[in-house]
C-alpha cells in the first residue's frame, strides 16, 4: 500500500484521487466523532456494500475523549443496532447488549466454547434470552458461544477499539479518527499500525494538522538517548 510506505518514511498520506484512501478533514474533535460514525455505519455500507459490524471497523488512537474508541462505540451502537421496543437488551456494567451487536471477549476464558475463548476474539450477539439469562454469540470463527448474564463482563462492544488492541488482526475496511485532542497518541508507529489493518479501504476522519503531527512524530520508545555516545567516552576516559 503506497500510503502506508509513506507514512513509514515519514510522509504525509495521498489521498486525491485514490481509491481505496480517503481523508474527510474536520479539525472539531466532536464533529469528528460523529463523522466518524456516520462514515463507518452509513457511508461506506452504502458506497462500498460492506457490512458495518462485519466488514468496517473503526480504530481510534485512545479510548478516551468525544472521538475515542469509548464515545464513539456508544454512537455507533446507536446507528447500527438502535434499541427498539421489540428488541431485547440486556443492561450490565453501565453497558447495553443488543442481538446484532459487535462485541469482542476482553480475557481468556479457556472453559468457554470448544477450545476456548480468547482476548481479542470478535462476534455478533445474535440471540438474546431474558427468561434463561444468556446472549449468545457467533465468533468471527463461525463458533456460537453462550454466555450467562453473570458472565457479562467478559464482553465489551467492539464497533470501535484502540489502534493498539487491533494489533495482529485485520479488516476488509477501517475508519481511523485522527485529533489533535489525542495529541499524546499521536505517532507515526500508531498510524501505520491503523493504515496497515485495512486489507481494502483506508477512510482518515479529522485534521490534517493531527496527521501531520502523527507523520513526523517517531515513538519515544526510539529515543536518542546518545547514551552510546556516552558510554563510549567513558570506556576512552577509564582506558
Amino acid at each position: 500500500m503506497t500510503n502506508a510506505h509513506r507514512i513509514n518514511a515519514g510522509q504525509h498520506p495521498v489521498t486525491d484521487g485514490m481509491k481505496d484512501f480517503f481523508l474527510f478533514v474536520e479539525d472539531d474533535t466532536e464533529e469528528t466523532g460523529r463523522l466518524t460514525v456516520d462514515v463507518a455505519a452509513r457511508r461506506i455500507p452504502a458506497k462500498f456494500g460492506l457490512d458495518p459490524r462485519r466488514d468496517v471497523q473503526v480504530l481510534a488512537p485512545m479510548h478516551r475523549g468525544p472521538a475515542g474508541a469509548g464515545t464513539l462505540n456508544g454512537l455507533l451502537q446507536q446507528a447500527v443496532t438502535p434499541g427498539r421496543p421489540d428488541l431485547a437488551e440486556k443492561r450490565f456494567g453501565g453497558r447495553v447488549f443488543r442481538v446484532g451487536d459487535k462485541v469482542t471477549q476482553i480475557r481468556n476464558n479457556y472453559e468457554k466454547g470448544e477450545n476456548g475463548v480468547f482476548n481479542g476474539t470478535v462476534g455478533v450477539v445474535t440471540s438474546l434470552d431474558p427468561v434463561d439469562q444468556r446472549l449468545t454469540v457467533l465468533t468471527d470463527e463461525d463458533e456460537e458461544v453462550p454466555y450467562d448474564f453473570d458472565e457479562l463482563d467478559e464482553l465489551a462492544h467492539a464497533y470501535a477499539v484502540t489502534i493498539h488492541r487491533s494489533q495482529g488482526s485485520e479488516y476488509p475496511a477501517v475508519v481511523i479518527p485522527v485529533t489533535t485532542g489525542a495529541w499524546m497518541m499521536l505517532q507515526r508507529n500508531l498510524l501505520y499500525t491503523a493504515v496497515t489493518r485495512a486489507k481494502q479501504l483506508v477512510v482518515l476522519v479529522g485534521s490534517r494538522k493531527a496527521i501531520g503531527q502523527a507523520v513526523r512524530t517517531v515513538s519515544a520508545g526510539r529515543r536518542c538517548t546518545a547514551l552510546d555516545f556516552r558510554l563510549a567516552g567513558a570506556r576512552l576516559s577509564n582506558g
